[in-house]
């Protein structure tokens, strides 16, 4: 049997074909009573979507049936239809199960799961966090202070809290402090588990011997690639986090844009981080000679180039100049970003250490 479905938070719509295509079952089922269902259809193809909740239903079908995950990103033929139902979901699901066309997604493992809880979690909590410090910058800007305060700070929080204003401004900015001394304390309490969990991986423990890369960082990174052996070469995991460029070609003509920004928006800042920290902090010599060259490079193939250094405009010069550094830094670092990422899959798939020309871990 080839089985579709689609899941909701407290059931899933389920559809289920034969191997001539044809309805054998359409039923909705308690998420809880799932499993009841799948040892009914013990041995079949099932897939369903990679939903917020979906990790406990794809284990617990998994014991029964062979799952498939599917990416919600590629499942265009369910998205663009123009009647979009659960039961319609289900069927097209089974559908595509059985003509073995579902965009599989990567289910990670246990361990990396709970990378993963680790370091999102973090994430959310330091998110929150910032909200209110945002809170308390308006609720001051409210009352015409505009001395610059920083609420992360423990010494100006305990200056913000012999502030007087008047009520009700004062509870609440009260209440703001109280829940950034909170969320202070949790992601104090979050870090200490991520650095205790990210020294007892050897992926991660591998990942840290690059200079500038932290134990959150590392883990961050680990959590959101997964296996590295999924990757059969350094280009799919550029792709995967979204550093690779986008190309157009018609004819003769090729064009590279910007990149694709595909994947994990938290793992590209981190690398670009991690790259300012390189060259700029750690002066890592591989990563500094590969960035340096980049942003001296200019662009003279447009008409102002030849005007600035043929006429040698000092007042053009230096406009010129101060942009095409902004924007050859800022391409630059991208590219030193990327090519860090080409080194952590190889120092992940060899399991060496970071060791570049020049460099000393």
């Amino acid at each position: 049997m080839f089985i579709g479905i689609d899941v909701h938070k407290r059931y899933s719509q389920i559809a289920v074909l034969d191997q001539n295509g044809e309805i054998v079952e359409e039923v909705r089922v308690e998420n809880a009573n799932l499993d009841d269902f799948a040892q009914q259809y013990a041995g079949s193809k099932a897939a369903l979507e990679a939903t917020s909740n979906y990790y406990h239903i794809h284990d617990t079908l998994s014991e029964y049936l062979d799952v498939t995950v599917a990416n919600p990103g590629k499942l265009k033929l369910i998205s663009d239809s123009d009647k979009k139902t659960d039961r319609v979901d289900a069927k097209q699901f089974a559908r595509m199960v059985r003509l073995g066309s579902i965009p599989e997604s990567y289910v990670p493992t246990d361990e990396v799961r709970q990378a993963r809880a680790l370091v999102r979690g973090r994430q959310k909590l330091v998110e929150n966090r910032t909200e209110y410090a945002n809170k308390i910058h308006s609720l001051l800007s409210d009352h015409g202070i505009t001395q610059e305060m920083k609420p992360l700070s423990v010494k100006e929080r305990e200056f913000l809290q012999e502030l007087s204003l008047p009520a009700p401004w004062d509870a609440l900015l009260e209440s703001y402090l109280e829940f950034i001394q909170t969320l202070t304390e949790q992601i104090e309490s979050l870090e200490a588990e991520i650095e205790e969990r990210a020294g007892s991986l050897k992926e991660t423990q591998l990942l840290m011997t690059i200079p500038g890369v932290s134990y959150f960082m590392a883990l961050t990174i680990y959590a959101e690639l997964g296996e590295i052996n999924r990757f059969d070469r350094a280009k799919e995991v550029v792709s995967y986090v979204g550093l690779n460029p986008i190309i157009r070609e018609s004819g003769d003509s090729r064009f590279e844009g910007s990149i694709s920004k595909r994947g994990s928006g938290r793992v590209r800042w981190l690398l670009v981080q991690a790259s300012y920290s390189a060259v700029h902090t750690c002066e890592d010599e591989y990563l500094s000679r590969f960035y340096n060259r980049l942003a001296r490079k200019k662009n003279s193939k447009t008409a102002i180039v030849a005007t600035v250094h043929t006429c040698e405009d000092e007042y053009l010069s230096r406009f010129y100049n101060r942009l095409a550094r902004k924007k050859n830094s800022k391409t630059a670092i991208v590219a030193t970003a990327r090519k860090l990422l080409v080194s952590m899959y190889h120092m992940l798939d060899r399991e060496e250490v970071y060791g570049p020309p020049g460099v000393s871990a």
